[in-house]
Formats: structure tokens, sequence, C-alpha cells
């Protein structure tokens, strides 16, 4: 771990906080949400009231003596904040803890006939089928003319913005950052990252990596040599260019291998599960021209195990990842880059704190076993890494909104 002491961990206990208003506004919208989007019986209606009820007034209640997952719930702190204030402890432990009595209270974990069915799948679908979606797939076209490390940077960027269709697959306009008093992107490492995926296809004496993005088509494999570790955030929208940032870094030899993180079941409404990752990639198959191609290569990955789906429990702990388990810190241990996608990942990647937002980033991620990067629209308070000048022109600007709005973001990486 760093030297840098972490501030005390946001709890949701502050009125008017941002975290106050997740505990006490967003997560009874998202039961009533959940209830109108499925037919469920009156047995599932009296569990979400019981929810509904529970969440405004009551305390946290431990997991039944049947639940499959209890023991590990009791080793992630049950026991000690069973009988407490939902706002009364870590706040990311009990978003975390929300998600999932909501799966227990429409029966996600079963027995019974709504076993494994995501409360969450309408939205997902609505969105990944949005006309939006449709526009942003027909846009990569316009880049396959591109010099490719134009290509790769829009991809990254595609990835970063995530469902920000305004900024979706558009290539950096960086003089426009450098006139824009507050830019978009308040950090920016994305050298440095590059670095650490180094482009081989040049190596290869192919033009653009073709012979590459062949091999992955034929089920080969790319030149790559290193594997990367791509820890996905929300489905829809935005895990499909996470998918095609992986297809771009897999035809051009930057990596050999892709292990794409998913959560192992529903989680904060939108988090991609292994399912999503099937219906992002059969969106991409039947995409017409260049998406559709990605999609075909991208299957073609996944059988021959180049692209590999991970969904490990710790990705739904209600912990940051400085607690992860042995054999999770061992697989990142061996990775040549770990990508750690969006708000909630940061949160557990750099500490679920109020930090000083000028802390180094690679002082707060000094524990992770290697290299890692963070790719994160701005939507919470936690933020490290800001030089002082950038932090004070957010704030004249915009006060403290510029933490939670979504309209900036950030590249960072400890190398």
């Amino acid at each position: 771990m760093s030297d840098t002491p972490a501030p005390p961990v946001i709890r949701g206990d502050e009125p008017g906080s941002f975290p106050h208003s997740v505990l006490a506004e967003r997560h009874p919208a998202i039961i009533q949400q959940v209830r109108e989007a499925f037919p469920y019986g009156p047995d599932v209606h009296r569990r979400l009231d019981a929810l509904l009820d529970n969440c405004a007034k009551g305390v946290i209640e431990p997991l039944s003596v049947t639940a499959p997952d209890r023991e590990r719930w009791r080793s992630w702190g049950l026991d000690a904040y069973a009988g407490r204030s939902w706002f009364d402890v870590p706040w990311l432990w009990s978003e975390s803890y929300f998600y999932r009595q909501l799966l227990d209270a429409v029966g996600y974990f079963g027995p019974g006939a709504w076993q494994g069915i995501d409360p969450f799948r309408p939205f997902k679908l609505a969105e990944l089928d949005a006309p939006e979606t449709d526009e942003e797939l027909t846009a990569l076209d316009a880049l396959e003319d591109r010099p490719v490390d134009e290509r790769a940077r829009a991809l990254l960027h595609g990835s970063l913005w995530g469902n920000r269709a305004d900024l979706g697959f558009r290539l950096s306009d960086v003089e426009a950052e450098k006139r824009a008093a507050v830019p978009g992107l308040v950090a920016d490492d994305s050298e440095t990252l590059w670095s650490l995926l180094p482009d081989t296809s040049a190596d290869t004496g192919t033009e653009n990596g073709s012979s590459n993005r062949t091999s992955i088509a034929t089920g080969t494999g790319s030149t790559g040599t290193g594997t990367l570790c791509l820890v996905a955030d929300n489905a829809g929208r935005e895990l499909i260019p996470d998918l095609l940032l992986a297809a771009h870094l897999l035809a051009h030899g930057r990596c050999g291998r892709v292990v794409l993180h998913v959560k192992p079941y529903p989680y904060y409404v939108s988090d991609a599960t292994t399912a999503d990752v099937v219906d992002a990639l059969r969106k991409l198959t039947a995409a017409r021209g260049s998406a559709g191609d990605h999609g075909r290569r991208l299957w073609a990955a996944m059988a021959d195990g180049t692209l590999t789906v991970r969904a490990h429990p710790f990705s739904a702990a209600p912990l940051p990842y400085a607690a992860m388990p042995e054999d999770l810190r061992a697989e990142f241990a061996a990775t040549s880059l770990t990508i750690v996608k969006g708000d909630l990942n940061y949160r557990r990647l750099v500490g679920d704190s109020r930090w000083d937002p000028t802390t180094p980033f690679a002082d707060v991620t000094a524990y992770f076993p290697g290299p890692v990067a963070a790719l994160r629209t701005l939507k919470s308070d936690v933020i490290t890494g800001l030089d002082a000048d950038t932090e004070a022109a957010l704030v004249a600007a915009e006060g403290q909104r510029w933490r939670t709005g979504g309209t900036h973001a950030l590249i960072q990486v400890r190398a």
C-alpha cells in the first residue's frame, strides 16, 4: 500500500450530499422501475415493498441462512454492518448490498420461476437497440480510412466516454481541448497507456496490421504477446465501444489476449454481465459495415480464447480492490496492463474516500499488482491525480458539480 494515508471512507449520512441522495432517492426509484419492468407476482411485490420500506426507515438485515453467498458476504463485512442504518456504513458497501437485496426480492437466486432473470435487462436492451447506438456503429465506417494511430485514439475515447453519444467514436479535437478553459478531459495519460501496449503490426510487414486482423478472423491469433485485462463497467452502448477497443488492440498486435472482467450477476442497474457481452456481440455481428466485421472477429476471438470473459465473485464485492483475493491479484500481476473502466470501478481502485484531488494517482494505486489504467467519466465525488491548476479551474467554473455531472473524464495510468 501507499504511504499516503486515506481519508475516511465516504458514507451517506450527510443530508444534501450526493451519496445521501443515491440512498434516499435513487434506490427507491430503482425499486419502482424494476417493479414496472416485469409482471411479477404478489410475492415479489411484497418483497419489493419491504425492501423499499427498509431502505427508508429500517436497518441492514442479514441474508437468510439458505442464501448461496451468505458466507461470502459475512467475510465482506455483513456481520459488522447488520443492524445499522444504510446511511451509517460505507457508501460503497451500502450501495452494493442494496443491489444484492434487490436481486433477492425479485427471486433472482431462486429457486423459482424468476431464478436467473436479470431485472435490469429491459433497460439494457432498450439502450442497445436505440437508434443512437446504430448511428454510432455506422460512424465507425468513417474511421477505416484514417491512420491507425488516429483510429486507436478514437476508439480509446469512445470507450472512455461510454454512452456519451455526442463524443462516442469521435476523433479527439486536441486543439479544442487546449482552447477550453476547463477541458472535458481533466487528466490524460494516454501516451503512457499506449507505451504499455506497443503496436507490433509494423513488424509483420503488412500495412495497417491487415494480417493481424485476418488472423483474428481465422482464429490463429494476433502477433501480440501480452495479456490485457479490461475491467468492464456498463452494458449496452458502453460495452460496445469497450469491445471495439479490444478488437483494435488484438488486430494490431498491441496484446495477444484480452480478458474481459464482468459482474457475476446483475449489479448497479447497468453493469455488464456475461449475458450482456453476448447481447453486445450479437448486436455487432448483425451490424453492417465495419461494426459487423469487428463483431465477427470478436466472435471468432471468443471461440479461440483470444478474448475471454471472466466473472470473478470479487467483481461485485462491496470492497476496494486493495482487498482483492490472492487469485485475482495473481491474475492482474501477470498482465501487461489492466484497464479499469467507469466510475464505480474507479472508486474501488483508489478507495472510496474524499481524497484531495491533487493526491497522486500513482500513490493511491501503488498496491495494485501490475500496471493499471483508469478510463472514467466523473460521476461521483472521488478523484485523484489532478494538477492544482486544473482543480482550481474546475472549481472556479463549476463549484463542485464537476465531480458528479458526467461532463468530465480522465485517463490515468500507473505504469
